[in-house]
């Protein structure tokens, strides 16, 4: 079991566990309206090289050659440019040159974007390995907090999270959903 920089060839099974992470954010980053075609353009956000979604900001857990987990971090200082593919498909396609997504990050953290863990490797500690590996690679890039978002009624990650040592420090929105704020001195 090994933790190492995701590839262009994880985006297929990758893809699927975003999704599952994502749900409604997957659709608002997507644009598009069935599970479906949100999971194939995220498999091409992942595999690629810009974008806050691209294996570039990807760490995966691999069990037996298969993704078991996935974990896109960056830096807050990053995510406007990050976003641009993002926002740059979503305007074309809405024709909307004002579309804007939510502010997740502060400028001065390393930011937990997504994790998930496939069902099928559930309660192995891979999200906790995972989550390790982003603070280790946090430290690494000189940032002294490293912070997530948890939608407010997911009780199993918040307890997670707060017994790994992240702490509320904010409520934020995304899509139209309170999510905590959760941040981590690294």
């Amino acid at each position: 079991m090994t933790i190492r920089a995701a590839v262009p060839g994880d985006a297929i099974q990758a893809a699927r566990l975003l999704y599952d992470a994502l749900h409604d954010v997957a659709h608002q980053l997507t644009g598009e309206e069935s599970e479906q075609d949100a999971v194939r353009i995220l498999e091409q956000y992942f595999a690629a090289e810009k974008g806050r979604l691209s294996h570039q900001q990807a760490l995966v857990k691999e069990v037996d050659g298969e993704v078991a987990g996935v974990i896109v971090v960056y830096g807050g200082n990053e995510a406007a440019e990050l976003d641009r593919p993002i926002l740059e498909r979503l305007r074309a396609m809405k024709n909307d040159p004002e579309l804007t997504l939510d502010k997740e990050a502060d400028e001065d953290e390393y930011y937990i974007d997504t994790l998930s863990v496939s069902p099928k490797f559930g309660g192995q500690g891979i999200g906790t390995k995972l989550i390790q590996a982003a603070e280790e690679r946090a430290k690494e890039r000189g940032y002294k907090k490293i912070a997530m978002a948890v939608v407010t009624d997911n009780q199993r990650a918040y307890s997670l999270y707060l017994h790994l040592g992240y702490e509320v420090d904010k409520e934020i929105m995304i899509n139209n959903h309170v999510y905590y704020h959760m941040v981590k001195p690294v």
